[in-house]
């Protein structure tokens, strides 16, 4: 089992910047790609970005040259950095663990999810 804690949410004005940290317990996230997704009110979750063991990254479109997720399998963490931040990445943000697979398209099947946090951009 793993349990994913996330952190670091809240408000802030348009253009900018949070940090979200996700520590896990109960196994080493080594093993794991490790991703972030997020969810606003009325939409579906979605992808934003993914990190391999292979160090590999992936974004999602609407977030590429903005955001960048790093690891850090010392301390058991996954961060995900968001600059020039918009209105519309308002949602709650989860972390989660799993591999990246091909499931129709690539992206990270999650085996454990955070709680999620949340995060309000104003314009």
């Amino acid at each position: 089992q793993v349990q994913l804690v996330e952190s670091g949410g809240g408000l802030v004005q348009a253009g900018g910047s949070l940090r979200l940290s996700c520590s896990a317990s109960g196994r080493t996230l080594r093993r794991y790609d490790m991703g972030w997704f997020r969810q606003a009110p009325g939409k579906e979750r979605e992808f934003v970005a993914a990190r391999r063991n292979s160090g590999a990254q992936y974004y999602a479109d609407s977030v590429k040259g903005r955001f960048t997720i790093s690891r850090d399998n010392a301390e058991n963490t996954v961060y995900l950095q968001m600059n020039s931040l918009k209105p519309e990445d308002t949602a709650v943000y989860y972390c989660a663990a799993g591999a990246w697979r091909y499931s129709g398209s690539y992206s990270l099947i999650a085996d454990y999810w955070g709680q999620g946090t949340q995060v309000t951009v104003s314009s």
